[in-house]
């Protein structure tokens, strides 16, 4: 983890500590519940939950309200919790054919089997400020419900739906990724390498900083780098978790978690031409509903496969993969905050003997 905390005199943190608490209270307003936090700001919690690599709603929420809605601060809390935690099972490998669909869209195809599926979305809502949520009351709120079939709709769709690559597999039109490194590595618990392990590559992209992928991959899209994305896939639901538990003789299934996925088609120029030619397959994955990162995460995978020479920067696994953790970036810029006193005292030093030589060189002969 990034930098921390530095030592200082123990009265002013402590006192800068209450200033804190006492910005975020000092208003009239009731405190905020962490539970409406959970309900009410999920997308923030999901972002949150998907930085610190911690599936846990409400310490999320809390975080958030801890942080008076830092992401990257509630996420560096969450990440830093979760190093506390007794790691007591490990899931089996999820499969998300079995999840169930609230949103699922493609991009590539108009008609997929099973049909598009919009869910919750604000893809086609203007961007317009809804002055009505000023005086949101309990009333309204529970006339608005009452008056959706939400759970009658989710109650007619079908347990599973299948994925749309595999049409284009079934074909033999995709070319499937490969691992040379080969084994799973647990980033939490070993340095990542370069080149770069794919479980270690994915494991890093799925906790990383929203805004950072973003860019990247917006990057790559713009020009700097040679692919053009397609979204195969994108699907949001909820995926079961099993775990084999020495009591049982069978995967017990633990419970359901949300995640965001995304499959990112694009064309495959590098490699052996001597084949018939394919698509490429990028992947992306992430805890709760955030289907920028997911998409994000899909280009950034199909990206570092880039065997080229002349590698843009989306394409290059290290540069990627070291300044996408929101956690240990923040830290890093933050860390500027702290005394540089005597680096900075040895630059001016420097500067100032570097003018005075410099002015003896202009000085005119003689004087």
């Amino acid at each position: 983890m990034g930098y921390v905390a530095v030592s200082g005199g123990s009265e002013a943190i402590l006192k800068a500590e209450e200033l804190v608490a006492y910005f975020r209270l000092k208003g009239d307003s009731a405190p905020l519940e962490v539970g409406q936090i959970k309900e009410q700001q999920r997308l923030a919690v999901d972002k949150v939950m998907g930085e610190g690599a911690l599936y846990a709603p409400t310490i999320a929420a809390l975080s958030l309200k801890q942080a008076e809605g830092d992401n990257i601060e509630a996420s560096f809390i969450v990440r830093a919790y979760r190093a506390t935690r007794a790691r007591r099972y490990v899931s089996l490998p999820a499969d998300t054919g079995e999840m169930k669909i609230i949103r699922r869209i493609s991009g590539a195809f108009q008609d997929i089997p099973g049909g598009q599926i919009l869910g919750p979305t604000r893809d086609y809502t203007q961007r317009l400020v809804n002055f009505s949520l000023l005086d949101e009351e309990r009333d309204s709120v529970r006339d608005f419900l009452m008056g959706l079939d939400v759970q009658m709709s989710a109650q007619q769709l079908p347990d599973t739906f299948p994925k749309v690559v595999e049409l284009l597999r079934r074909e033999g039109l995709l070319v499937e990724p490969s691992d040379a490194g080969g084994g799973l590595c647990d980033i939490t618990r070993e340095s990542i390498s370069f080149p770069c392990r794919r479980s270690a590559k994915l494991q890093s992209l799925a906790r990383g900083e929203t805004g950072a992928m973003m860019a990247l991959a917006y990057s790559s899209i713009r020009g700097y780098g040679d692919i053009h994305p397609y979204l195969g896939e994108l699907r949001v639901g909820t995926v079961p978790l099993r775990i084999n538990h020495p009591g049982a003789n069978e995967p017990v299934y633990v419970g359901g978690i949300l995640v965001t996925e995304a499959e990112i088609i694009a064309r495959y120029d590098e490699g052996d031409k001597s084949g018939k030619p394919q698509l490429t397959l990028g992947y992306g994955l992430c805890f709760g509903h955030n289907e920028l990162k997911a998409i994000s995460m899909g280009i950034l995978d199909r990206t570092l496969l880039s065997r080229s020479a002349h590698k843009a920067p989306a394409e290059d696994e290290e540069f990627v993969l070291y300044h996408i953790d929101g956690i240990e970036s923040s830290g890093f810029v933050a860390h500027w905050k702290l005394p540089h006193y005597v680096t900075f005292q040895s630059t001016l030093d420097r500067l100032r003997r570097t003018r005075k030589l410099k002015e003896d060189e202009d000085a005119p002969a003689g004087l």
